[in-house]
């Protein structure tokens, strides 16, 4: 067995891991259609009942029977977990009751609808996320979906039948299967069903035939049902065959390889595959053997090379460049393996002595297609003269030579020193391991030069007759011979090994690139600082100049921040308008205006286009197949993190919106009641006033009248804080400062209370050499009136309210405390949110005056806090910074401000 043939360790290892996974986990059953009513619940009951006659532990835990007669009786018999019940709006919704299978833990649960979306209160948001609990906790799931209802098909669907499909499930969940049933029936049939009631009833029926149930919308449903079962077939007969280690390929369908090479006539080759696959109408692939361990192709047969590789992908192939010591193996590994049922080779040109040389393509992969049929093709007969691919000369390496011929001169003087002490095969033996050094150390062609004047020197100083080169005994012609080819042996094989290792590290290199770009685009946090790191993989891998031009979905294509060192004029921009309309590659290396300075590749993910990656294009043009592979493997991790940051970007302004949304419910709830209800006081007293005026007595038409303006105060205070608030949020909230004295602010304050405040202790201790504060006075009073509003609300009348002032060392406090019913644990935050209140709260509000209290403290530079006095009660305490002097103003305040 070679070395090549070998089972992967680590392919046995993973084979072996998912084997024991597999085991280990419980089993899920898929029964899936193409479209409601073809009978997957119907089949799935009736395996059912089979299992529960021999003896198996069913339960059926949700099951839609939808009014089918038929189905329904299919229930008899079988234990059917009871449904939980939500309540939801003005009514009472039914729902699979996760935590009772659980408890119930049957052998086999039966679970309809797995795309469903449960009723919210649940556990979770999907059905198909209670699956995966149920699985994980070792029950075994049979399940129903429809086609429609695969993630992945979802935009080919609405594409199909005009309907978008809002419940979904992911693709590895139905890929999780460890069985997948295709429940098919005619379309036909199926329209014959609906029309018959089977599927929907009354008019619900009419609508679905004029809508979704149109028998070309069902032909091409049944069409992605059929290849989607089809894949997963695929995928199991692969999956045998890698457990079971059958290398022979199994033409289950047709797929065609063509061989291409270096020269013009594989461009033949190539259009010949493509008739041959399209009269099949199976895909093709187009692969090239790279060698390791030969020359380098010339810079004229890389050209061509990779021109013949362009047609192949502009023909509609799949390029796979393999790798291997010997082309014929590599060829017929990678046919085995992706069950390729012919294979497209050119008819030989060269000499019969070449293959006796160095054997034949041709014959090797004929010997050793087996089952698979092997097309030989005449090159193109337009091409002349007929030439092989050429490779690159070897470079010398001249001071190898030279190093080589000095180590010899040392060989040559130690031998002749020691010629008393040594045989004549010891002294071979040195010069052999002359040989072996420049070998290993310096390649093929000072290896050769050392076996050379290695033999020379042997024959001229130690074969008699010496110091000639006459040879008078014939023997030692096999030693010349023998040294000869061991050192032209061993520099091959040196080179070979330097060759091999120089791929690897070609090959390390290009894996670590990629490690460092997914390091790169992994912490970037938004759209620049990927474009950023696009742009830094582009200079440091191919040394090249980038840019990328990003969907910014007002202006169309833009070039992103701090990303770009390409200077992209009207022609660069047109290229890149072209790819991110068509949505292909453009400019240098490609078909498509192929003499601009840049090469365009398109930032897509899924159906979704982000813009577009630009790269400098070199002197010569050198983009290589393994370089456009490298270019796109960058191209598409950046489309899938701007996909990543997109998504997180819609997610938050989801939960924004949504969070919007509360708040806006919670405004109109809390304040369509604080408006209505002096609304109504003031109604009342008016319409009193205006019917009864003349009936009424003096004392009751001032209650009136006081009732009237107490509201429309209270009303004003209302919509002062809602104009407050909508300030704060929208950053138009400027405090105008200027020095104010504490006492003054509370006692403005006070006085705008006095009303409220009757009947309450109100002490204030606020020390007279207090130093002055600098804030907008306006708001600091409002402020300090909120905070006193807030005390009056959730205090009784004859309790007391203390309000105190002190300084600190870098800061100015005030307090305001009361003997109310104090805070629960976390309101000390939470009812500084808006639309919040105490849990202790007893009085109505719409709360949103300590909202702005810690918004206005804010904006000051300083900082609000709430805590529970004590003894009861609760305080609050203002803290602002303590400046010496405003900027740009005196140290000493104004003679009037004090």
């Amino acid at each position: 067995m070679t070395e090549d043939s070998r089972p992967d360790p680590d392919a046995i290892l993973r084979r072996i891991q998912a084997e024991t996974q597999r085991e280990s986990r419980a089993r899920l059953k898929i029964y899936l259609g193409f479209a409601p009513g073809v009978g997957k619940t119907f089949a799935m009951l009736e395996r059912a009942r089979e299992l529960a006659a021999a003896g198996e532990d069913v339960v059926v835990g949700w099951v839609d029977t939808h009014g089918r007669y038929d189905t329904a009786a299919l229930l008899l018999g079988l234990e059917i977990l009871p449904r939980r019940r939500v309540p939801y709006r003005d009514r009472e919704l039914q729902e699979f009751d996760l935590d009772a299978a659980l408890a119930r833990k049957p052998g086999i649960l039966l679970l309809d609808e797995l795309a469903h979306t449960n009723a919210p209160g649940g556990r979770h948001q999907k059905r198909w996320q209670d699956v995966e609990e149920l699985l994980d906790a070792g029950i075994e799931v049979h399940t129903t979906v429809n086609i429609q209802h695969v993630e992945s098909l979802n935009d080919v669907v609405a594409q199909i039948t005009g309907v978008r499909v809002r419940e979904t499930v992911p693709d590895a969940i139905v890929d999780r299967g460890d069985e997948v049933v295709l429940v098919d029936l005619q379309p036909e049939e199926l329209l014959v069903r609906l029309r018959e009631g089977k599927v929907y009833l009354g008019e619900h029926a009419e609508r679905a035939a004029r809508g979704f149930f149109r028998r070309g919308n069902l032909l091409a449903l049944r069409e992605l049902a059929l290849r989607r079962a089809a894949e997963r077939v695929d995928v199991d007969v692969q999956a045998y065959r890698r457990e079971h280690g059958i290398a022979a390929s199994w033409p289950i369908g047709e797929c065609i390889l063509v061989c291409v090479g270096a020269a013009p006539a594989s461009a033949r080759l190539v259009r010949a595959a493509c008739r041959i696959a399209a009269g099949l109408r199976a895909p093709w692939v187009a692969t090239w053997v790279e060698r390791p361990e030969t020359t380098p192709l010339s810079a004229r047969d890389r050209e061509q090379l990779e021109e013949n590789l362009r047609l192949a992908e502009t023909l509609g192939a799949s390029v796979v460049r393999l790798v291997g010591a010997r082309p014929s193996e590599a060829i017929l590994s990678y046919a085995r393996e992706n069950s390729i049922s012919r294979i497209v080779i050119g008819k030989p040109t060269h000499s019969r002595w070449r293959d006796l040389w160095r054997g034949s393509l041709l014959d090797e992969v004929v010997r050793g297609s087996g089952p698979i049929d092997v097309h030989v093709i005449l090159g193109d007969e337009a091409v002349a003269p007929l030439r092989r691919a050429q490779r690159e000369p070897e470079v010398l390496d001249w001071g190898g030579m030279a190093v080589a011929a000095a180590l010899v001169a040392a060989a040559t003087s130690v031998a002749s020193a020691a010629w008393r002490f040594l045989a004549l095969p010891d002294v071979a033996m040195l010069y052999l391991l002359v040989i072996l050094v420049a070998a290993v150390r310096w390649g093929r062609g000072p290896s050769v030069l050392a076996a050379a004047l290695s033999v020379a020197a042997y024959d001229f100083f130690f074969v008699e007759p010496y110091h000639t080169f006459a040879v008078s005994d014939l023997r030692h012609t096999l030693t010349f011979a023998a040294m000869f080819t061991i050192g032209l042996v061993i520099g091959t094989l040196a080179l070979r090994i330097r060759r091999h290792e120089r791929a690897a590290v070609q090959r390390e290199q290009r894996t670590a690139a990629l490690l460092a770009l997914s390091r790169e685009l992994d912490g970037a946090l938004d759209e620049g600082a990927v474009a950023g790191a696009l742009v830094k993989a582009m200079r440091d891998v191919f040394g090249r100049g980038a840019a990328v031009l990003l969907d910014d979905r007002e202006q169309g294509l833009a070039p992103a921040a701090r990303a770009g060192d390409v200077p992209l004029d009207a022609p660069e921009l047109a290229v890149a308008r072209y790819t991110y309309e068509r949505d292909e590659p453009a400019g240098a290396g490609t078909d498509t205006l192929p003499g601009a300075r840049v090469r365009c590749l398109p930032l897509r993910s899924g159906p979704e286009s982000f813009g577009v990656l630009v790269i400098a294009a070199g002197r010569e043009d050198g983009f290589r197949h393994e370089d456009r592979d490298l270019l796109e493997a960058f191209a598409r991790q950046g489309a899938l993190v701007l996909a990543r940051s997109r998504l997180v970007e819609a997610a938050q302004t989801a939960a924004v919106r949504a969070r919007t949304e509360e708040l806006r419910s919670s405004l109109l709830a809390s304040v369509s009641h604080d408006l209505r209800t002096p609304l109504a006081a003031i109604t009342g007293a008016a319409s009193a006033l205006r019917d009864e005026g003349s009936g009424l007595e003096t004392r009751e038409r001032r209650e009136l009248l006081a009732t009237i303006s107490e509201e429309a105060g209270r009303l004003e205070r209302l919509l002062v804080n809602l104009l407050d608030m909508t300030r704060l949020e929208s950053g138009g909230l400027e405090p105008k400062r200027e020095w104010v004295p504490l006492e003054e602010i509370v006692g403005a304050a006070l006085t705008r209370l006095e009303a409220q405040l009757a009947g309450r202790d109100v002490r204030t201790e606020i020390p007279a050499d207090l130093p002055l504060a600098f804030a907008d006075p306006l708001l600091l009073e409002q402020l300090v009136l909120n905070l006193l509003e807030n005390a009056v609300k959730h205090t009784p009348a004859g309790t007391e309210i203390e309000i105190r002032a002190v300084a600190r060392e870098s800061a100015l406090e005030l307090e305001v405390a009361d003997r109310g019913p104090g805070l629960e644990p976390g309101d000390e935050t939470r009812i500084f949110e808006k639309f919040q209140r105490g849990a202790r709260a007893g009085a109505g509000g719409v709360g949103l005056g300590l909202a702005i209290c810690r918004g206005i403290a804010m904006a000051h530079g300083g900082s609000l806090h709430a805590e529970n006095r004590p003894g009861g009660g609760a305080l609050f305490r203002l803290t602002l910074p303590l400046l010496e002097a405003p900027p740009g103003a005196p140290a000493e305040p104004a003679q009037g401000a004090a």
